[in-house]
């Protein structure tokens, strides 16, 4: 895979249920992969399910079942999810899988090995639910331990650790450097203030058997299983061919660790990815040039309020998906945040975007555009020698759309590219208020104006199908071939006017967006 870009999602824990955070996410990554293919470029693209740790395994005992057998059922929610979505991931991980648990004690050996690996006994406060050990610099003002931790219990045993303080200047300059790159900008700081904390402290990567089985255990010590952290992590290079045995069709590592995108949700960038996970990958050997992207989303509220179990308000996907369709979904997901930033999810808001934007706007152009066109010019393209000042302005508007757009997705600023697409097909709506064919076909003499006006707005709703299929790739689907068009026909590179030829034949126009209802 020469030239390929990697892109992988933070993979979600396997001890609860997906919620709208978790397809955005999911939305998110897809639509930047199927954009580097709309580029031309090789893809792959991972994600998956993290199944160990403490909170699985007390939470498959509240069940009376196996850890294997919970994760198993709810490693399923997720997938569906991928497959509900339209998902077009290459690579899955599942953290139980044995090519996962062999790299992992394979990486674990190397670093005891480099004396990166230490054992020492320690008494300190743990929390369950971030399954981590804190310091005083975790608690707050009061000098008491935040909610954000949930129950914390004062512990003492012997653990395994990770010389993580090592590591911690280094970081420092990868992170100013941007050899670690952090998406947005503005979470730099944030990383830099926790390198602080990291400074003085090393990792703890264990944790005895006696009080957690439910890990990979640790090849040079088996009375203990590895962090869940420690563990989760390493995917990203596990189900990427990193150390993989001969045969795998797992794909060749050093191909693929060049152009390397991790998408993740702000409340584990800072210490997990930012902090954990490039110091990790600097103790195994990987230079600054071999540094990952984090790509940094931000959280979804719920018609206003933070989503929550007790208050009932958390948004399953499935929902809006059955009730809406999965391109509205995806479509709003995309367009409603700008990525890196906070958005609230609301139903009467998801209606609205793709009543305005898909139904009235795209939906509208195609529909007539088609319409009049097999009424007038025989259902094919006509091109004729008309052309005044407004088709001029229209052409001016899609080159301008062509080299915007690029710019917008390769700074993953999906909402921005979808703004100019809409304002584009916007314009092409008041061009046909403008010339009003359906006055034109009334006058014979009329003719050849009527034929090129129609090609404008066919020619606008062909490029706007193809910018819009990594978003909504079902519904562009169904716009090309109502023009008779393919999707693997064209790349981003190629999108110039003139994609519709003379005599080209068009369809019956379906709807492709029908309004929603509330």
């Amino acid at each position: 895979m020469e030239d390929t870009f990697f892109i992988t999602t933070a993979i979600d824990y396997a001890n609860g249920a997906p919620h709208i955070g978790h397809a955005y996410e999911k939305v998110l990554a897809d639509v930047i992969a199927r954009y580097k293919r709309f580029s031309g470029k090789g893809v792959y693209f991972l994600t998956g399910v993290d199944q160990y740790g403490q909170k699985v395994q007390q939470s498959a005992e509240k069940e009376g079942i196996h850890p294997a057998t919970f994760v198993k059922k709810n490693t399923k929610k997720f997938s569906n999810l991928c497959e509900k979505l339209g998902i077009s991931n290459d690579g899955w991980a599942e953290t139980t899988n044995d090519l996962h648990k062999s790299c992992v004690q394979s990486i674990l050996s190397d670093l005891e090995k480099k004396g990166q690996l230490y054992k020492k006994a320690y008494k300190g406060f743990y929390s369950v639910r971030q399954e981590q050990f804190l310091t005083d610099k975790e608690r707050n003002d009061k000098g008491e331990f935040g909610p954000e931790w949930g129950e914390v219990v004062e512990i003492e045993e012997e653990n395994w650790y990770f010389k993580l303080s090592e590591h911690a200047e280094w970081l420092r300059q990868a992170v100013e450097s941007d050899a670690l790159g952090i998406i947005p900008s503005f979470r730099k700081s944030e990383v830099i203030n926790a390198i602080e904390r990291a400074s003085d402290t090393d990792l703890c990567i264990s944790r005895p058997k006696e009080r957690l089985k439910w890990g990979i255990e640790l090849p040079f010590d088996p009375d203990f299983v590895t962090y869940v952290w420690f563990d989760a992590l390493i995917n990203y290079i596990s189900f990427a061919g990193y150390n993989k045995e001969a045969g795998s069709d797992l794909p060749e590592f050093k191909e693929l660790w060049k152009d390397v995108v991790h998408v993740i949700g702000k409340d584990i960038m800072v210490p997990p990815h930012a902090i954990y996970w490039p110091c990790m990958l600097h103790a195994m050997g990987f230079t600054d040039e071999e540094m990952p992207t984090l790509l940094v989303h931000g959280f979804w509220t719920a018609e206003g309020e933070k989503m929550s179990k007790s208050i009932g308000n958390v948004i399953d996907p499935m929902a809006p998906v059955e009730e809406f369709g999965v391109d509205a979904l995806r479509y709003f997901l995309a367009r409603n945040i700008v990525t890196g930033k906070d958005s609230d999810y609301s139903r009467a808001r998801l209606a609205v975007i793709f009543n305005d934007e898909l139904a009235n706007n795209l939906g509208n152009l195609l529909n007539r555009s088609l319409k009049m066109t097999k009424q007038n010019t025989e259902g094919k393209v006509k091109v004729t020698n008309y052309e005044d000042e407004s088709c001029l302005e229209l052409r001016g508007s899609l080159k301008k759309v062509n080299v915007e757009y690029r710019e917008k997705m390769e700074a993953y600023d999906l909402a921005g590219a979808l703004e100019l697409v809409n304002n584009h097909i916007t314009l092409c709506n008041q061009f046909a208020e403008k010339h009003k064919p359906w006055e034109l076909a009334k006058d014979e003499t009329q003719s050849e104006r009527l034929a090129m006006i129609l090609y404008h707005m066919i020619e606008s709703c062909a490029h706007a199908a193809y910018y819009l299929s990594p978003f909504i790739p079902e519904s562009s689907l169904k716009i090309l071939s109502q023009l008779n068009l393919k999707l693997e026909d064209k790349s981003v590179s190629e999108m110039k006017w003139g994609i519709l030829t003379d005599g080209q034949e068009v369809s019956k126009p379906k709807p492709v967006f029908p309004r929603i209802s509330l």
